[in-house]
């Protein structure tokens, strides 16, 4: 079980970890250990996810998700299996956790009168300057 919030806690069966050889460090520990891990989460069919929060989580996972609605993450940072199977864990809780901050909804206001009135003075005053560097008539 994989805690994420206090109102959000994964299942173990909502999980899936597979080992492969990795290519980070190790030396020639790499051609024989399979430390690396790939955690995949079924989002799509989670229970524990509302649906506002699954659709902010696709946004945020990128091509990470899967067009069956899962979400893979790799991890061969260290040499060590529990470690990676740590990071990758950690790494999909902080992903769920930003997913279930709803964003302020942004609104639209209008600039003050002086605000308008200032930034039209200084594009005229800009404009004369630029109108003062014509060719200079000899009269």
């Amino acid at each position: 079980m994989l805690y994420v919030s206090d109102d959000i806690t994964l299942q173990d069966w909502e999980l899936t970890e597979s080992f492969m050889r990795s290519s980070g460090p190790g030396g020639q520990n790499v051609n024989k250990v399979s430390t690396a891990v790939e955690l995949r989460f079924e989002a799509a069919r989670s229970p524990s996810l509302p649906d506002p929060v699954k659709s902010r989580l696709k946004r945020l996972a990128g091509r990470r998700w899967t067009k069956e609605g899962a979400i893979i993450i790799q991890c061969d940072e260290t040499r060590s299996q529990a470690r990676n199977r740590e990071i990758a864990r950690t790494r999909l809780a902080e992903l769920i956790a930003r997913a279930l901050v709803k964003p302020k909804r942004r609104i639209a206001t209008k600039p003050t009168y002086g605000s308008v009135k200032r930034r039209l003075a200084g594009k005229k005053a800009r404009g004369d300057v630029k109108a003062l560097r014509g060719k200079v008539s000899e009269d």
